[in-house]
């Protein structure tokens, strides 16, 4: 679907957000010095965790633009979330539910395909004045249009105006992951008059004539409870308060996004250089517990193993037999002791808190004789199968080279001897991409938080087609996943992800193996502290 993503175009390995691995394993651009070996923000932050008015936040920048509909990066998609007001959103952390924002309600048709929203009448742009009907229109319009990593979201839905406060939505097909897409920042709605003013365009050919880019990059237009006051993809971001917020005004007056190591993160959260960090890992975190508040939250990153479907690629991994021996010859807690507290065992594709997703009691239970048993009716003995997977990567703080060589040695107790196959990432990402790998080792991050992310599983789809699983592979789980794709009421929807799963476990040469952990550190004096897997934390609620 979109590029720079192992799966496409996502953070990680990967969703579709652009620049993935960079969004994960990042080298802060700048050399950090000072109290806790932080640098002090240029404006005047720092110290104290930056005054009682300002808010200081450490983490390893993901970042390219502050143009919201383009952006698609981590540190950006937590950037716009508070410049930025989305028709919806999700609320303290709860992503099975949305909940209105610029919108005061929603409704949706019977039939699955008409979505309603009547807008706020108080909403107001930064700059006072009303957001209306036709700036949404022209926002959804120009994510569509401009082609960029988030475009995929309106794929399939027409954005139309009722009347000045009312927005419609319409959809090719019944389509009850919508409003769980809707609350992403990238479909943050933007002041039409004054990105037109600048270049900005909504229209066909967008992706060329659109030259509103940098004025956004330096002069936010959005109705959130934050305005974009300085922007450098390579040191920091600082967002100060907006006092034409039509909302509850945030505590803090001014919040200082600074590009830093993690392990300077965790010498400036201990000396209180900074109030939050978002990049410990799970064994800085141990440092830091007792002294600070610690988060550690399992992540919508789904780290996986593949064994390629495609006999053209491997006739042994292609085998049905092999890739259960491979699924019950994984020691998952062993996996688990790799990646640190707050990860999870993955019981499906889905994560674990996600509408759809599989009870734990679920998962696979590694089952030696079994596996051993199915490898002798694939009539393979020691068989040796490469590994490929990104040897520069870090994930949530872990080495995938860890979780490889770990895997080896279970599969080994089985009989199966793996060849580790590092490479840099862009060089994995090619054969990942090209689909050339026999097994492989990867991780997929959420768009967005519904089951529907997963679909690209499926036979034919996005990540299927990488490992071999092609269309018309196996027709009973396509199917399965058509009715999960257009199921519009919850109960059906629960049902008809769970079956898909369930049947994935059986045939599909996926092995879903944890969800990461998300570390998350703040000052005792930060309250109202709420992971959200999409954007981390709502900057506007700390208090």
């Amino acid at each position: 679907m979109q590029a720079n993503h192992p799966n496409g175009a996502s953070r990680g390995g990967i969703g579709r957000r652009a620049l993935a691995p960079l969004a994960v394993t990042v080298v802060a651009a700048v050399t950090l010095s000072a109290c806790g070996g932080a640098k002090k923000s240029s404006d005047g932050a720092g110290g104290s965790g930056g005054g009682n008015d300002t808010l200081v936040v450490d983490t390893s920048f993901s970042l390219k633009t502050a143009d919201p509909s383009r952006t698609f990066e981590p540190t950006g998609i937590f950037v716009t979330r508070a410049a930025y007001d989305t028709l919806l959103t999700f609320a303290n952390g709860d992503v099975t539910k949305p909940v209105p924002q610029l919108a005061a309600s929603y409704e949706v048709s019977p039939d699955g395909k008409t979505f309603t929203f009547p807008l706020r009448p108080e909403a107001k742009f930064n700059d006072g004045t009303p957001v209306t009907a036709k700036d949404v229109v022209f926002s959804f319009n120009r994510v569509k249009n401009l082609k960029g990593n988030p475009s995929f979201l309106l794929d399939g839905v027409t954005v139309s105006a009722k009347d000045e406060h009312t927005v419609v939505l319409t959809t090719e097909k019944p389509d009850a992951s919508l409003p769980f897409r809707i609350p992403t920042p990238a479909l943050g709605i933007v002041n039409s008059t004054a990105v037109t003013a600048h270049g900005g365009s909504d229209a066909a050919g967008a992706d060329q004539s659109d030259k509103a880019e940098q004025y956004l990059n330096t002069d936010s237009q959005g109705s959130g409870p934050y305005k974009i006051t300085k922007y450098d993809v390579s040191t920091e971001v600082v967002l100060t308060r907006n006092d034409n917020y039509w909302g509850a005004k945030p505590k803090y007056g001014k919040v200082v996004i600074r590009n830093v190591p993690a392990s300077t993160q965790q010498l400036n959260i201990l000396s209180g250089e900074s109030r939050l960090s978002l990049d410990m890992s799970a064994d800085q975190a141990a440092k830091v517990k007792g002294q600070a508040q610690v988060l550690q939250k399992p992540t919508p990153t789904t780290a996986f193993l593949f064994s390629n479907d495609n006999p053209a690629v491997s006739k042994i991994t292609s085998n049905k037999d092999f890739q259960e021996a491979v699924r019950y010859g994984v020691d998952y807690p062993s996996l688990l002791d790799v990646a640190g507290e707050g990860s999870a065992q993955a019981a499906g594709i889905v994560p674990g808190f996600f509408t759809g997703a599989l009870d734990p009691s679920a998962a696979i239970k590694r089952d030696i004789p079994r596996a051993k048993a199915a490898l002798a009716r694939a009539g393979l003995n020691n068989p040796t199968v490469d590994l490929y997977y990104a040897s520069d990567v870090t994930i949530n703080g872990i080495n995938f080279g860890d979780l490889a060589a770990r895997i080896q040695a279970n599969l080994k107790d089985v009989g199966i001897t793996v060849a580790l196959k590092p490479a840099p990432t862009q060089t994995a990402l090619d054969s990942y991409r090209n689909g050339t790998e026999a097994l492989g080792l990867w991780w997929w991050q959420a768009d967005y938080p519904d089951a529907s992310d997963y679909l690209a599983f499926a036979p034919g789809e996005l990540v299927g087609k990488r490992a071999g699983w092609n269309e018309g592979a196996n027709p009973a789980v396509t199917a399965l996943a058509e009715q999960a794709r257009t199921a519009t009421d919850e109960a059906a929807r629960v049902d008809a992800f769970r079956k898909l799963q369930e049947a994935m476990q059986q045939t599909s040469p996926f092995v879903p193996l944890l969800q990461t952990a998300q570390v998350i550190a703040a000052n005792n004096s930060v309250k109202n502290v709420y992971y959200n897997p999409i954007w981390y934390v709502d900057v506007d609620k700390l208090g």
